[in-house]
C-alpha cells in the first residue's frame, strides 16, 4: 500500500511542475461551464447552469481519465516502467498508483469546477451533496481511469492511444445526459444516452441535487470499475511478464 503511494506522488510531482497541463485541463470544462451554462438559450427548465453543471463536472473526470492513460503509455515508451519493474515493490502497486493519481487529479480539476459553478450561482452549498458527488466522481473516475491505463497497456505507441481518446472521448459526452434530458432529445440519441455510462454518473449527481441517493447507480458504477480494474490488473499482468 505505501509504495502504491509512493507511486503516486512520482507523478503529482510531475504534474505539478507542468503548470501549463494544469492550467489547460481546465480550459474546455470552464469554457463549457461559462458558455454553455450561462449563455446558450434553454426553454426545458429555469436554470440552465444547475442542469450543466453536473455533466461539466463528469466531463472533467472524463477529460482527466482520457489524458491519465498517456502517463503510463510514455512511461512505457520511456523506459521508467521497466525500471519501475526491477524494483521489489509489487508490480501492482505501479498500476494502483497510476490509477490513483489519474482519479485524484481528476477530483482536483473537478473541484475548481465546482468553485465556478457555485461562483456563476449553481447550488451546490449542502455539504451532504457535496460529499456524496464527490464519491459519484471518484468511482466514476476509478472506472474510467482503470479502462484507460487497459488501453494504453494494449496499443503500442502514443498516436495509437491518442487517435482512440478522440475517437471516443467526445462522442461518450455528446451521447450523453449532459447536455439536455432524455425527454429533449430525438429518440435515437435518447437510446444512445440511457445505454452511455457517461450518462450513469451525470443522472446520480442530478438524483442528488433532488434529494434522491442513486444506490442502484452507484451500485452499477462500482461493479463496472471493480470489473475493469480486474481486467486491468491482469492486462498489466500479462504485459509485464
Amino acid at each position: 500500500m505505501r509504495r502504491m503511494f509512493y507511486y503516486m506522488e512520482r507523478d503529482f510531482r510531475r504534474w505539478l511542475r507542468g503548470r501549463v497541463n494544469v492550467i489547460s485541463t481546465l480550459v474546455l470544462p470552464a469554457a463549457w461551464l461559462i458558455f454553455v451554462g450561462l449563455a446558450l438559450p434553454i426553454r426545458f427548465t429555469d436554470n440552465y447552469l444547475d442542469f450543466i453543471a453536473p455533466g461539466i463536472l463528469v466531463l472533467t473526470m472524463l477529460g482527466a481519465s482520457f489524458q491519465g492513460g498517456a502517463l503510463l503509455m510514455f512511461d512505457k515508451i520511456l523506459g521508467y516502467l521497466q525500471k519501475f519493474l526491477a524494483m521489489p515493490a509489487p508490480r501492482e502497486s505501479i498500476l494502483f498508483g497510476k490509477i490513483l493519481f489519474i482519479t485524484l487529479r481528476g477530483l482536483i480539476q473537478a473541484t475548481v469546477i465546482l468553485v465556478i459553478a457555485i461562483l456563476l450561482g449553481a447550488h451546490f452549498l449542502d455539504p451532504a451533496l457535496l460529499f456524496q458527488t464527490y464519491l459519484v466522481l471518484f468511482i466514476f473516475g476509478l472506472l474510467l481511469s482503470s479502462l484507460m491505463t487497459t488501453v494504453a497497456l494494449k496499443l503500442e505507441d502514443h498516436d495509437s492511444y491518442a487517435a482512440v481518446n478522440a475517437m471516443i472521448s467526445m462522442p461518450l459526452f455528446f451521447t450523453s445526459s449532459a447536455l439536455m434530458p432524455y425527454d429533449q432529445m430525438p429518440g435515437w440519441l435518447a437510446a444512445l444516452a440511457r445505454l452511455n455510462p457517461v450518462s450513469y454518473a451525470i443522472d446520480a449527481i442530478r438524483d442528488l441535487q433532488t434529494g434522491i441517493f442513486p444506490a442502484v447507480t452507484l451500485l452499477g458504477l462500482l461493479v463496472g470499475a471493480v470489473l475493469i480494474l480486474l481486467v486491468s490488473v491482469t492486462v498489466f499482468r500479462r504485459a509485464t511478464i
